[in-house]
């Protein structure tokens, strides 16, 4: 619940009961209210002289002065002070009365009245009007009894003025507390974001868009043993360009890096959300395919493969390998990736003495099973 919805005794669970209990501790009698009500006359009587006193003495503090600030301010205090000792002797200590209290401690609070300004007041106001009573009563023991039900009913107000500088200062440290655990909370999700941004910059291969070769071993060891736990196959597709060096003697670099690209393009084209895309080398690629057998990977990597390349720009000739694990067996991820590469290199020899005038893709990939058989 917002401050807002709250007023200043509910904020500070004050109720009737509670003032009551707090009349009790400050031993406020019905004899030391009836002393006080019987000397409002007296105090009327020259509340004006009091007040101006009062304010006298206040102004000659430069600190006073300067949060006083201009005549008219001063006019509209001297009224509610002269209203603030009516108050205090008219006997009635109600929640009213308790409310008002609780306000000037908040006003007081706001402008930014020091607790020793505002106790140095106190004490210069009190005095004022016990000097004052002291030569109005003349009877001492009632002088005395009166003088000490005042300076209850003083100290009654001072600690509700005391309670909203304190639950101010709360409320400021509650706030501040709230913006420090909010900035920290930004600044976390930045953090966490950026560290994100760096984590996929440091797992993606700039130039196609794939994993980079850093993280195959680690991905392939988890997708090894995740097969193996569900009992499942899985494939290993080796990928070299061939002539990819004659590409970049020929016709420069940027053409031999526009081919990397359309390679990894059409790789992220044709495999799934769960696969491993990697960029295995400088013109070599993988791609782990989790629940796949060879024949699927055939497929995949070599047929759609060679569909989404036929679309770019020049003929790219490709030698795939693939190898297949599992059921019955999963090899390490060196042993997995070895099988793929002697596959790819097996079917790069088949299709070595093909016609160069005319270069495509091969349109099936030499394949190595590992524990089990094509399904």
């Amino acid at each position: 619940m917002k401050q807002t919805d709250q007023t200043l005794l509910e904020q500070l669970r004050i109720t009737e009961f509670e003032i009551e209990n707090r009349q009790r501790l400050f031993m406020i009698t019905e004899r030391d209210i009836k002393l006080i009500v019987d000397a409002r006359e007296i105090v009327e009587s020259g509340l004006g002289g009091i007040v101006d006193t009062f304010y006298e003495m206040q102004t000659n503090t430069p600190e006073i002065a300067l949060l006083i600030g201009d005549a008219d301010t001063l006019q509209r205090l001297r009224n509610a002070q002269q209203r603030y000792i009516s108050d205090l002797f008219s006997g009635v200590y109600d929640i009213d009365y308790v409310n008002n209290r609780l306000r000037i401690g908040l006003v007081h609070k706001r402008i930014g009245v020091d607790t020793k300004l505002y106790l140095s007041a106190v004490y210069t106001l009190k005095s004022l009007i016990a000097d004052y009573l002291g030569s109005k009563i003349p009877d001492a023991d009632r002088r005395m009894d009166t003088l000490q039900a005042v300076e209850k009913v003083f100290m009654f107000d001072i600690t509700l003025v005391f309670e909203t500088y304190i639950r101010s200062l709360l409320s400021e440290i509650e706030t501040s507390r709230e913006k420090s655990e909010e900035y920290a909370r930004i600044l976390e999700e930045k953090v966490r974001e950026r560290t994100h941004q760096l984590e996929r910059m440091a797992r993606t291969d700039p130039l196609t868009g794939l994993q980079s070769v850093r993280y195959l071993n680690e991905t392939l060891t988890r997708y090894l043993r995740m097969a193996e736990n569900r009992s499942e196959m899985i494939s290993l597709v080796y990928i070299d360009i061939n002539d990819f060096k004659l590409f970049n003697d020929t016709e420069g670099h940027q053409r031999g890096d526009e081919i990397l690209r359309n390679v990894g393009n059409a790789i992220l084209q044709v495999s799934r959300s769960e696969d491993g895309c990697f960029r295995y080398g400088g013109d070599e690629f993988c791609i782990i395919l989790p629940r796949c057998n060879a024949r699927q990977a055939q497929d995949i990597c070599v047929n759609r493969l060679v569909e989404a390349l036929a679309e770019c720009e020049g003929a790219i000739r490709l030698s795939i390998g693939i190898a297949q694990a599992g059921p019955d067996y999963y090899p390490s991820a060196g042993q997995f990736l070895s099988q793929a590469d002697r596959a790819m290199y097996q079917n790069k020899a088949e299709h070595k003495g093909q016609d160069t005038e005319q270069p495509e893709c091969p349109k099936s990939a030499s394949v190595r099973l590992i524990g089990g058989q094509d399904n």
